[in-house]
């Protein structure tokens, strides 16, 4: 009996020897352990609690809004939804419910779930005999052939776009079908609600709301601003319990544009109508405030809808204004006259003799379509004589006429500093011929975009004064650059009145209640080797006379038919924009005014 009682008691101690070793050796591993990952791969450890607990909250920001000068929304965000799939979440639940099924039915599960082949064909099934995922094409107005090539073609892809930017009911209607890895995204889109009128100045964004062109892309970084980021740690029921790093969000900055809505939308539908009237391929128009210099309506035709790129083809997305260029022909006839004036060559009451009509200069013809004889240099601007301005700009140096041109601004940028704007071509310091100082004086062997045209009408509106144009209102002007006598630019502008009296070039254009100074210019199209058969039409002209307020230019490019001059394609627009946006910044009236002061009609 003895020796029993020494075996149990033997048994015993040696199991406890072995729990003890046990226990010993797993708390050993456990300190090794956690030294390890404590001491050896902290950064490990961290990363994975991190992963349960960290997380990271952006704060969004609107993109900024644009106005126009009477504080108008021409540009604002509104927000919508975009719907993306998480492929890999869609195939994990299409296998659990095929799985699950298989379970019910009897079927061995296990073996399904390695038998990839049948499993796929199954998830397949499901998801085609699902009528939800037609529903979902139908809504978004895709194809469905397409909705299942993104969501099948890669099942380990966790984040793809199905639709950008739908409407709140479409993204409710999604909702309300509780597809399996389909999320809403909340976004913002941009949208214009002066549609094609505004669309070459604001330009537009992309999808993702980066400005593309306009306005959008030059000032693109003050429009954006920044998110902020804001990252928190979560407990394990996802309660907010401590805050790690707080970045702020930089709100975006609103722009307030020079342009008036109502003078912008007068600009566009005149010159709409005077391309669609006379046939013409494309044609631009500018408003100038000549006392600050800013640009109140930048307009141009083919134009696009900003709010729906579809039809946005390139040609009618240019900002032809300020990027495409033309000799601006007789509408720079003032300017030779004022360069004459300047220089002391002629004096205001002088005549020129353009007896008989025609002469040579370097074994070149310089012609008036008719003999007019003795002018006076106000008659010169009123049949807009091609000899009577050569003759002037051969009493002066070449340097100092060609100088002139130089200074009102052909040849460099305008001031708008809008994306794409031409510098011109105009080449100054070449070598001038005798026969291409006269051509420059009507207005060829310079090439200008309507703007540096609008620059220089506002310089004679301004008396002299040269100013940058600006797109950007301004709430203090820039003083400007004094590079004319105001005298001689006073001489000048009261001479372009007799375009509008009876034998002038503009006859038939009447500037409704205001006295108008202007010009027209009618230029042929340069082609390789010479010149073609297509003509550029101009109008551009200030008013009123009395106190200059606004500096117009139309241009009508390759008009159709047989009326092409720009008197009679591009005058009526000019007449209907000056006189109208005169009435909406409330400039009295002066034409009336002269007619009873002198007891004469002055409605020439």
């Amino acid at each position: 009996m003895i020796a029993p009682k020494k075996t149990v008691n033997n048994l015993i101690t040696w199991r406890f020897i072995l729990v003890c070793v046990v226990l010993v050796f797993v708390f050993v591993t456990l300190m090794a352990r956690a030294a390890y990952l404590q001491v050896i791969e902290p950064d490990k450890a961290r990363e994975e609690n991190e992963k349960r607990t960290v997380r990271v909250e952006k704060l969004k920001v609107q993109r900024g809004m644009i106005f126009d000068r009477n504080g108008n929304e021409l540009a604002i965000s509104v927000p919508v939804v975009s719907v993306y799939a998480d492929p890999l979440a869609l195939d994990k639940e299409l296998a659990k419910r095929v799985l699950k099924t298989a379970k019910k039915s009897g079927e061995n599960v296990d073996a399904l779930e390695k038998n990839e082949v049948e499993l796929t064909h199954r998830k397949r099934e499901l998801y085609q005999n699902d009528l939800r995922w037609r529903e979902l094409a139908d809504v978004l107005q895709e194809d469905n052939t397409e909705i299942n090539g993104k969501l099948r073609a890669n099942t380990s892809r966790r984040f793809v776009y199905l639709k950008r930017q739908v409407t709140p009911a479409v993204a409710n209607y999604i909702d309300d079908l509780k597809l399996p890895g389909i999320h809403l995204l909340d976004e913002s889109k941009r949208f214009y609600p002066s549609g094609e009128v505004s669309a070459h100045v604001l330009g537009f964004t992309n999808i993702d709301g980066k400005g593309i062109e306009g306005v959008e892309k030059l000032y693109d970084k003050a429009l954006t601003g920044a998110e902020g980021r804001r990252t928190i740690r979560k407990d394990a029921q996802g309660r907010e319990i401590q805050v790690l790093d707080e970045q702020q969000r930089v709100e975006p900055e609103s722009i307030t544009l020079s342009i008036d809505e109502r003078i912008q939308a007068i600009a566009y539908k005149a010159l709409k109508s005077a391309v669609l009237s006379y046939q013409a391929t494309s044609g631009s128009a500018m408003v100038v405030d000549v006392t600050t210099g800013e640009i109140l309506a930048m307009v141009n035709s083919p134009s696009f809808n900003p709010n729906n790129m579809r039809d946005a083809a390139p040609h009618k997305r240019r900002n032809r204004a300020i990027t495409d260029l033309f000799e601006p022909g007789s509408t720079v006839k003032p300017l030779a006259i004022l360069a004459g004036l300047e220089y002391g060559a002629v004096k205001a009451t002088d005549t020129i003799n353009t007896y008989p009509g025609w002469m040579r200069i370097g074994g070149s013809l310089v012609t008036d379509p008719r003999n007019h004889g003795e002018m006076t240099l106000r008659e010169i601007l009123k049949v807009s004589s091609n000899m009577g301005v050569a003759k002037i700009s051969q009493m002066m140096p070449k340097d100092y006429f060609v100088e002139t041109y130089q200074k009102v601004g052909f040849g460099e940028e305008s001031g708008t500093m809008m994306i794409g704007e031409s510098n011109g071509l105009f080449y100054p310091n070449r070598r001038w011929s005798d026969f291409e100082i006269a051509t420059l004086a009507y207005g060829y062997a310079v090439s200008v975009s309507t703007a540096q045209m609008a620059r220089f009408y506002s310089i004679l509106g301004a008396g002299g004064i040269k100013r940058p144009l600006t797109i950007i209102k301004q709430d203090s002007p820039p003083p400007g650059e004094r590079i004319f006598q105001e005298s001689n630019v006073k001489a000048v502008v009261e001479m372009m009145e007799s375009v509008f009296e009876s034998g002038g070039t503009a006859s038939k254009v009447n500037v409704d209640g205001y006295r108008a100074a202007g010009k027209t210019g009618t230029s042929i199209k340069a082609v390789a080797g010479g010149y073609g058969n297509e003509y550029v039409g101009y109008f551009a002209g200030i008013a009123p006379v009395s106190n200059p307020r606004l500096a117009v230019v139309v241009m009508v490019n390759e008009p159709g038919g047989d009326v092409y001059y720009g008197g009679a394609t591009a005058g009526p627009a000019f007449a209907e924009i000056i006189s109208n946006a005169l009435r909406i910044l409330n400039v009295a009236p002066d034409k009336e005014r002269v007619a009873y002061l002198t007891g004469k009609d002055n409605d020439a």
